[in-house]
C-alpha cells in the first residue's frame, strides 16, 4: 500500500489482484482526525467510474451535482458519474473498491445507466447483494486497516464473476477510452470494431453515459489531473490538447464540476490533492476514470 498525508487526512490506495485487475481499479482508505475548531472537512470529488463504499454511520455526508447534502450510507453504492460529488467528513474512516466498467457488468449485471450520477443504499438495493457480507464484516471490524484490507482482498477474490454479455468489447473500449489520442466517437467505433448506433447502446449499459459524453469526460479528467498532482499550475499549463482554447475548457469545467475553474482553485482541497498524488504512486493515475488495467498488469500489490 502507499499513502500520503493530507490536511488530518490519509489516503491510502492498494492494487487488486492480477485476476481482478480487468474489474477492480484499486481499494483505498480514508482515515480523517478533525479538530473541535473544524469539525468536518469538505470536498469535491471529480466524475468517476463506480464505487463501493464501506464507512461508519453518520461518518459522511455528500451530494452529486446539485443535489443537497444527505447523510452516507454505511455501504453505498456509487453509479459512474458525469458531476461534481460534494461531501463532507468528520472524524473516522472508511473503505472504497472503485469498479472497472467490466467489473460493473460482470459482478452486478446491471444497466449502468440506471445507477449513473447517483448513489444508493446497498443494504436495500438487492443488485448489490453481493457486497452484502463484506459490509457486515467491516462493520464489526476493530478498525486495524491491514486486516481490513485482507478481508476485502478474501472476499473480492472469492466473488463469482458471471460471464459478460460483450465483455471484450467492454474491454476494448475501456482501453480507447484511455488513449489520449481519441478524440471522436467515429474514431473509438472504428477501434473497437462495432458500428455507432451499438457502441452507443454498450456504452450507456456498462459506461453509464453516450460515447460523446464519455470521450468529453476523458479529455476534462486529463486537465484536471494535472492539476491535482501540481495545485501550483495555472489552467493553460494543464489544458489537454483537444481543447481548442481555454473557453472550451471553462464550459467541461463548468458541466462537469459545476464551477468555474478558478472558483475551484481557491477551494481548500483536503482530501482530493492527497488522493491524487498516493493513487499516482500506486496506479500510476490521479484519477480513476483515467485508470488502465493493463498498464498495471505486471505490478505486485504493495
Amino acid at each position: 500500500m502507499h499513502a500520503e498525508l493530507g490536511n488530518a487526512v490519509s489516503i491510502r490506495f492498494a492494487l487488486p489482484s492480477a485476476k481482478l485487475r480487468p474489474y477492480v481499479t484499486t481499494y483505498y482508505h480514508t482515515q480523517v482526525q478533525t479538530s473541535p475548531g473544524e469539525p468536518v472537512l469538505e470536498d469535491y470529488l471529480h466524475p468517476e467510474w463506480a464505487n463501493v463504499r464501506f464507512m461508519k454511520a453518520g461518518w459522511s455526508h455528500s451530494a452529486i451535482g446539485g443535489d443537497p447534502l444527505e447523510p452516507s450510507p454505511p455501504f453505498v453504492v456509487s453509479g459512474p458519474t458525469s458531476k461534481a460529488t460534494r461531501f463532507r467528513n468528520g472524524t473516522g474512516s472508511g473503505w472504497g473498491i472503485g469498479l472497472m466498467p467490466l467489473g460493473w457488468a460482470c459482478i452486478f449485471g446491471i444497466e449502468a445507466s440506471e445507477y449513473a450520477d447517483r448513489g444508493v443504499d446497498g443494504d436495500v438495493d438487492p443488485a448489490f447483494a453481493a457486497f452484502a457480507t463484506l459490509a457486515g464484516a467491516l462493520a464489526e471490524s476493530d478498525g486495524d486497516p491491514a486486516q481490513e484490507l485482507a478481508t476485502i482482498e478474501s472476499h473480492m477474490d472469492a466473488i463469482t464473476l458471471t460471464p459478460c454479455p460483450r465483455e471484450r468489447e467492454i474491454a476494448a473500449i475501456s482501453a480507447a477510452l484511455v488513449d489520449p489520442e481519441l478524440s471522436s466517437v467515429a474514431s473509438l467505433a472504428d477501434r473497437v470494431g462495432m458500428n455507432i448506433r451499438s457502441l452507443e447502446r454498450l456504452s450507456k449499459r456498462a459506461f453509464g453515459f453516450t460515447p460523446k459524453l464519455l470521450l468529453r469526460r476523458q479529455r476534462f479528467l486529463r486537465s484536471l489531473s494535472q492539476f491535482m498532482l501540481d495545485p501550483s499550475l495555472n489552467w493553460l499549463s494543464t489544458l489537454d490538447y483537444q481543447y481548442h482554447d481555454q473557453a472550451h475548457f471553462v464550459r467541461d469545467f463548468k458541466r462537469f464540476m459545476g464551477m468555474s475553474p478558478s472558483t475551484y482553485a481557491k477551494l481548500d482541497k483536503p482530501f482530493l490533492v492527497a488522493a491524487a498524488r498516493a493513487r499516482m504512486a500506486i496506479a500510476g493515475e490521479a484519477v480513476q476514470g483515467l485508470h488502465d488495467p493493463a498498464a498495471n498488469a505486471g505490478e505486485v500489490k504493495g
